[in-house]
């Protein structure tokens, strides 16, 4: 693996105007990083001004909106190693992308770097970052930052073959608390992941806030890893805290949602092993 073999996924809906500004800042590394953009289903017209304006991307155009698995499609589509996820609304500092292909270099365990983001114009931490580097998991010798379970997509690096390997994002998640379920199945895989303060990523998301649903939607995905992953001590304290968050905001929908998944999780339900479970508690 070079230093820099990384290539940068794009994921954008009906957003034309954001996601053009952000792949000017992409464009721009020095990087010069591979592009893949995965519109999910705009109707704004989205591909074609992205194909005239950003020539060197290449564009992946979905019938209809695959939601956070569309990321799944553009990993696919890259020929680099390494995957960097931005949003339209996102992009990665100058140098970082150099930063993060090396770190990788020098830890074939890795599977997963959550970048340091900065929100905003007035560049303020994540507060979830400053959360994740004072994480209390156990650090394996040689680890480039604090070890975690979990992570933010719109700046996070993946080893490409360590994240198609357990199946990328879930396809019925949509966007909003879909990090969480990869996250288990790529340190149950055997993979490490781990937040690194020196890599960088900027976002920019909307001031008027996220889009309408997403909050019973994040409930809902909560619920749903929860039951999928968790022993059943860990899922129904999952179950508990959602009902009442579920209760204080008088919105029941992420609730009914998530029973009426019930029959495809029971399914598909594979719990951590003990040590992860036990891992995980300490976070969730």
């Amino acid at each position: 693996m070079t230093l820099c073999d990384v290539g940068v996924v794009v994921v954008t809906r009906d957003r034309c105007d954001r996601v053009l500004a952000t792949l000017d800042r992409l464009a721009g590394l020095p990087e010069r990083p591979e592009l893949i953009v995965v519109d999910n289903g705009s109707g704004d017209g989205t591909p074609r001004a992205v194909r005239r304006r950003h020539p060197r991307a290449t564009v992946l155009s979905l019938s209809e909106n695959a939601g956070s698995s569309a990321r799944n499609a553009g990993a696919r589509a890259l020929s680099t190693e390494l995957v960097a996820f931005s949003d339209d609304d996102s992009w990665w500092a100058p140098g970082s992308l150099s930063k993060a292909g090396e770190t990788f270099a020098l830890r074939p365990s890795l599977g997963l770097l959550q970048a340091r983001i900065l929100v905003g114009p007035k560049r303020r931490p994540d507060p979830i970052c400053a959360e994740m580097s004072r994480s209390p998991l156990p650090v394996p010798a040689g680890l480039p930052g604090p070890a975690i379970l979990g992570f933010i997509a719109c700046g996070a690096v993946v080893r490409r073959r360590a994240f198609l390997g357990v199946g990328g994002f879930h396809s019925r998640f949509g966007v909003g608390g879909e990090e969480t379920l990869l996250a288990f199945d790529m340190a149950a895989a055997g993979w490490e992941l781990a937040y690194v303060d020196s890599v960088v990523a900027h976002h920019h998301p909307d001031a008027g806030g996220g889009r309408p649903g997403r909050p019973a939607r994040e409930g809902r995905n909560e619920l749903w890893t929860s039951w999928l992953r968790r022993r059943l001590p860990a899922a129904g304290a999952a179950s508990l805290r959602v009902a009442a968050e579920t209760i204080r905001r008088r919105d029941p929908r992420g609730l009914v949602q998530a029973v009426r998944g019930l029959p495809w999780v029971l399914r598909e339900r594979q719990p951590l092993p003990p040590g992860l479970d036990r891992a995980a508690g300490r976070i969730y």
